[in-house]
């Protein structure tokens, strides 16, 4: 038992050690500093959240530098960089429950995430996983260096002070940390440091302009389709139609034929064209006359709305992780309330097109993209190539967006194939717009279905069955080893939600696969939070209750009720109807540990449905970066909303139908509303942000346009059935 308790718990080893140069120090595997600077390492991927910024900020207020004065790089593919607390949140509690059961098995998968050295962003984890960590990282390197200036100077450790990068001596002597770093070097770390509370606080907590900010608004940022080497070539992949469906066989002649045409080579899925430049390998790939073969899925979206439809039978049921009361009893002999809705296949569809680049060597490859699975990407190289995997060398680099796609890497394994087959030469893949939209891992198609009933101005009983194919078997079985157990995410956003329905069940089923899918912005709940709140909207209606008054009675947990009724506030709730013409609708969200409500105000226009105003509460304890979060609640709601307004993906013949952004039309600037947002800070736990908002907007806009028209949303987009100004 010793043995095995210090095999978990033993320290991770530094990766920065292994390539220090004479005068440098790695004093933690976060914090590097030589003669000419310092580097912090932000592990996790920046896909416009803003985390490398975050996690620059949470080292720096310890360490006691402006982070703006150091270099942030996000480090090589190490276990020393896991992630416990995405592990820790797949589980099939409730992110509320505190139990002894739920917090032990919490900590065995963070335990599991040690040893298996998971490096993942996502799931809004971040800031959960390494708040302390980072902090903690900035303390050890701070004192570290005391001790390197108490040893030189003989004044004992416990009479410095640092300050602005430099240990300050109690005669006002200053020395820099990067002159101490040889010295600091030979010490051992000291790790038995006081993290400073939050009223000493310089940096933390209060505005802070984000490190990327500048560069972003300036159009200065380099991304991964920014990227130039000497002697470069450009590659782009064409890929079947139907998504995961084989070459019967090809004919690349014409395309041989064509200007600045190099080689075409066959890849994962398809063909790739290798050009003197990307637009050359565009024109080329659209020339390759490929003989398609058909893939096992249903060729239409009315053949796979009818598979999830078919799906809800007991040999699918996948779960029934809420279950309480006793619903058949309560819907007996009452009047019941049914309804179905519908949620569709959504692409990710960030700005920024898939891309890698990629040199193969004889003994080593180096591959610059933007990833959140780096050590998936490294260990994929190594697959390809045959390359070790030490010898695979990765530049993660900033992303002009993911919401979830980069967390698969199938255009980072056909730039390796495509490089592989020029050795020597490095070789910049980038998918078309075309490609990237019709070749996605998109959210899954989902529908559900309620049945409850009310009594004496209350809900009664609840009963969602929601249907879907499972998305951790399709993920996790191109990425990492499918779990065992149910798969939570069928039900994310419906079972876990803290209402105390006395007769209240969710139900799971996992339809058989369709088109491969893959997570999209708060997965499972970004359409269970829509059926679920819709559901209950109409039985809150149902039983004639206030729709704010209802969910405070129904709601069992603190954090959660202080959200409520702060939006209510903010909003001077004061019911649904505000006037002719308009409508207010309300929902609330459980995700990614953090509750969030949101009331929309909508006003019905000669042009259509015109969003007014979005007021947005939130709890995620502690909040590091005032501003950023503030953005990342307004930006999740104006994805959640946009999408819920125009976006989906619809298939004939195999193929997705919507090839460009002309074809998914998110929100316009005109429609966007104006918002106010307040961030509770009471919850005991630190949670991220970059999810929970999106989950609340489509349900309470749904909600909205009810009271405004009198018009059930069930389905959506929404513009399948009304317009919008």
């Amino acid at each position: 038992m010793a043995f095995g308790a210090y095999f978990v718990s033993r320290p991770t080893a530094n990766p920065l050690l292994d390539s220090l140069a004479e005068g440098e120090a790695a004093l933690t595997p976060f914090v590097k500093i030589t003669p000419d600077g310092i580097t912090l390492i932000v592990p996790r991927a920046d896909v416009g959240q803003g985390i490398a910024s975050t996690q620059a900020m949470l080292i720096a207020e310890e360490l006691d530098i402006d982070p703006a004065t150091a270099t942030l790089d996000p480090g090589q593919p190490h276990r020393a960089y896991f992630n416990g607390t995405v592990a820790a949140d797949g589980l099939s509690f409730p992110g509320w429950d505190d139990g002894f059961v739920a917090e032990t098995v919490r900590d065995l998968m963070m335990n599991v995430a040690r040893l298996s050295g998971s490096q993942f962003t996502g799931g809004s984890s971040s800031t959960a996983d390494l708040h302390e960590t980072l902090r903690q990282a900035g303390a050890t390197a701070r004192e570290t260096l005391k001790v390197a200036a108490a040893a030189r100077t003989g004044v004992p450790r416990a009479e410095l002070r640092t300050d602005d990068g430099q240990v300050v001596l109690p005669d006002g002597m200053r020395i820099p940390y990067t002159e101490l770093a040889g010295e600091a070097a030979a010490i051992e770390p000291v790790t038995d440091v006081a993290l400073r509370p939050a009223s000493e606080w310089r940096r933390l907590g209060k505005t802070y302009q984000r490190l990327d900010i500048m560069a972003k608004s300036t159009g200065t940022q380099d991304y991964g389709i920014d990227v130039a080497l000497p002697s470069m070539l450009y590659a782009t992949v064409r890929a079947n139609p139907g998504r995961g469906g084989g070459m019967a066989g090809y004919s690349a002649d014409a395309a041989l034929l064509m200007q600045g045409v190099r080689s075409v080579v066959e890849v994962n899925e398809g063909l790739a064209v290798i050009a003197e430049n990307t637009w050359f390998a565009f024109q080329a790939a659209a020339a390759l006359d490929v003989d398609w073969l058909p893939p096992d899925y249903p060729a239409s979206s009315a053949e796979m709305w009818q598979a999830l439809a078919d799906a809800r039978t007991d040999e699918f049921q996948n779960s029934r992780l809420r279950d309480d009361g006793d619903v058949e009893d309560a819907l007996e002999g009452a009047t019941v309330i049914e309804a179905e809705y519908r949620s569709p296949f959504l692409a990710h569809a960030a700005l920024e097109p898939l891309n890698a680049t990629v040199l193969v060597e004889d003994d080593a490859v180096t591959i610059w993209t933007a990833t959140q699975v780096p050590h998936v990407v490294r260990d994929a190289a190594a697959d390809v190539t045959g390359i070790d995997a030490a010898n695979v060398i990765l530049h993660a680099l900033p992303a002009g967006g993911s919401f979830g796609r980069r967390l698969d890497h199938d255009y980072v394994v056909q730039a390796i194939q495509i490089a592989a087959s020029m050795p020597g030469t490095p070789i910049k893949t980038t998918w078309s717009r075309e490609e990237d939209m019709t070749h996605d891992f998109p959210r899954p198609l989902h529908m559900a279905r309620g049945r409850g009933a009310v009594a004496d101005g209350r809900v009664l009983a609840c009963d969602l069955d929601s249907i879907s194919p499972s998305l951790v078997a399709s993920w996790f079985g191109r990425v990492f080893i499918v779990p065992p157990g149910p798969d939570a995410m069928l039900v994310w956003g419906a079972f876990d939600q803290p209402y105390a329905i006395p007769n209240y069940r969710v139900t799971g089923y996992a339809a058989p696969p369709l088109v491969p899918v893959g997570s999209w912005r708060s997965p499972g709940a970004c359409s269970n939070s829509f059926f679920h709140e819709s559901f209950l909207s109409e039985l809150i209606h149902a039983a004639g209750t206030d729709p704010l008054e209802e969910r405070l009675r129904l709601i069992d947990h603190a954090d959660s009720r202080r959200v409520l009724e702060a939006v209510g506030e903010m909003s001077n709730w004061t019911g649904a109807d505000i006037g002719p013409g308009r409508g207010r609708g309300i929902a609330f969200a459980y995700t990614h540990g953090v509750p969030v409500a949101e009331v929309i105000d909508v006003t019905l226009t000669e042009r259509g449905i015109r969003i007014d105003d979005v007021w947005i509460a939130a709890d995620c304890g502690t909040v590091f970066d005032p501003t950023n979060a503030e953005a990342q609640l307004t930006g999740a709601a104006v994805y959640g909303l946009g999408h819920a307004m125009n976006c989906e993906l619809t298939y004939e013949n195999h193929a997705v139908q919507q090839t460009n952004f002309d074809a998914f039309e998110g929100m316009r600037l005109r429609q966007t509303p104006r918002f106010h947002t307040r961030l509770l800070g009471q919850a005991e736990k630190v949670r991220g942000l970059g999810e929970p908002a999106t989950a609340p907007a489509a349900p309470a806009l749904a909600d909205a346009i009810f009271a405004a028209t009198g018009q059930r949303l069930r389905e959506m987009p929404f513009n399948r059935s009304v317009d919008f100004a």
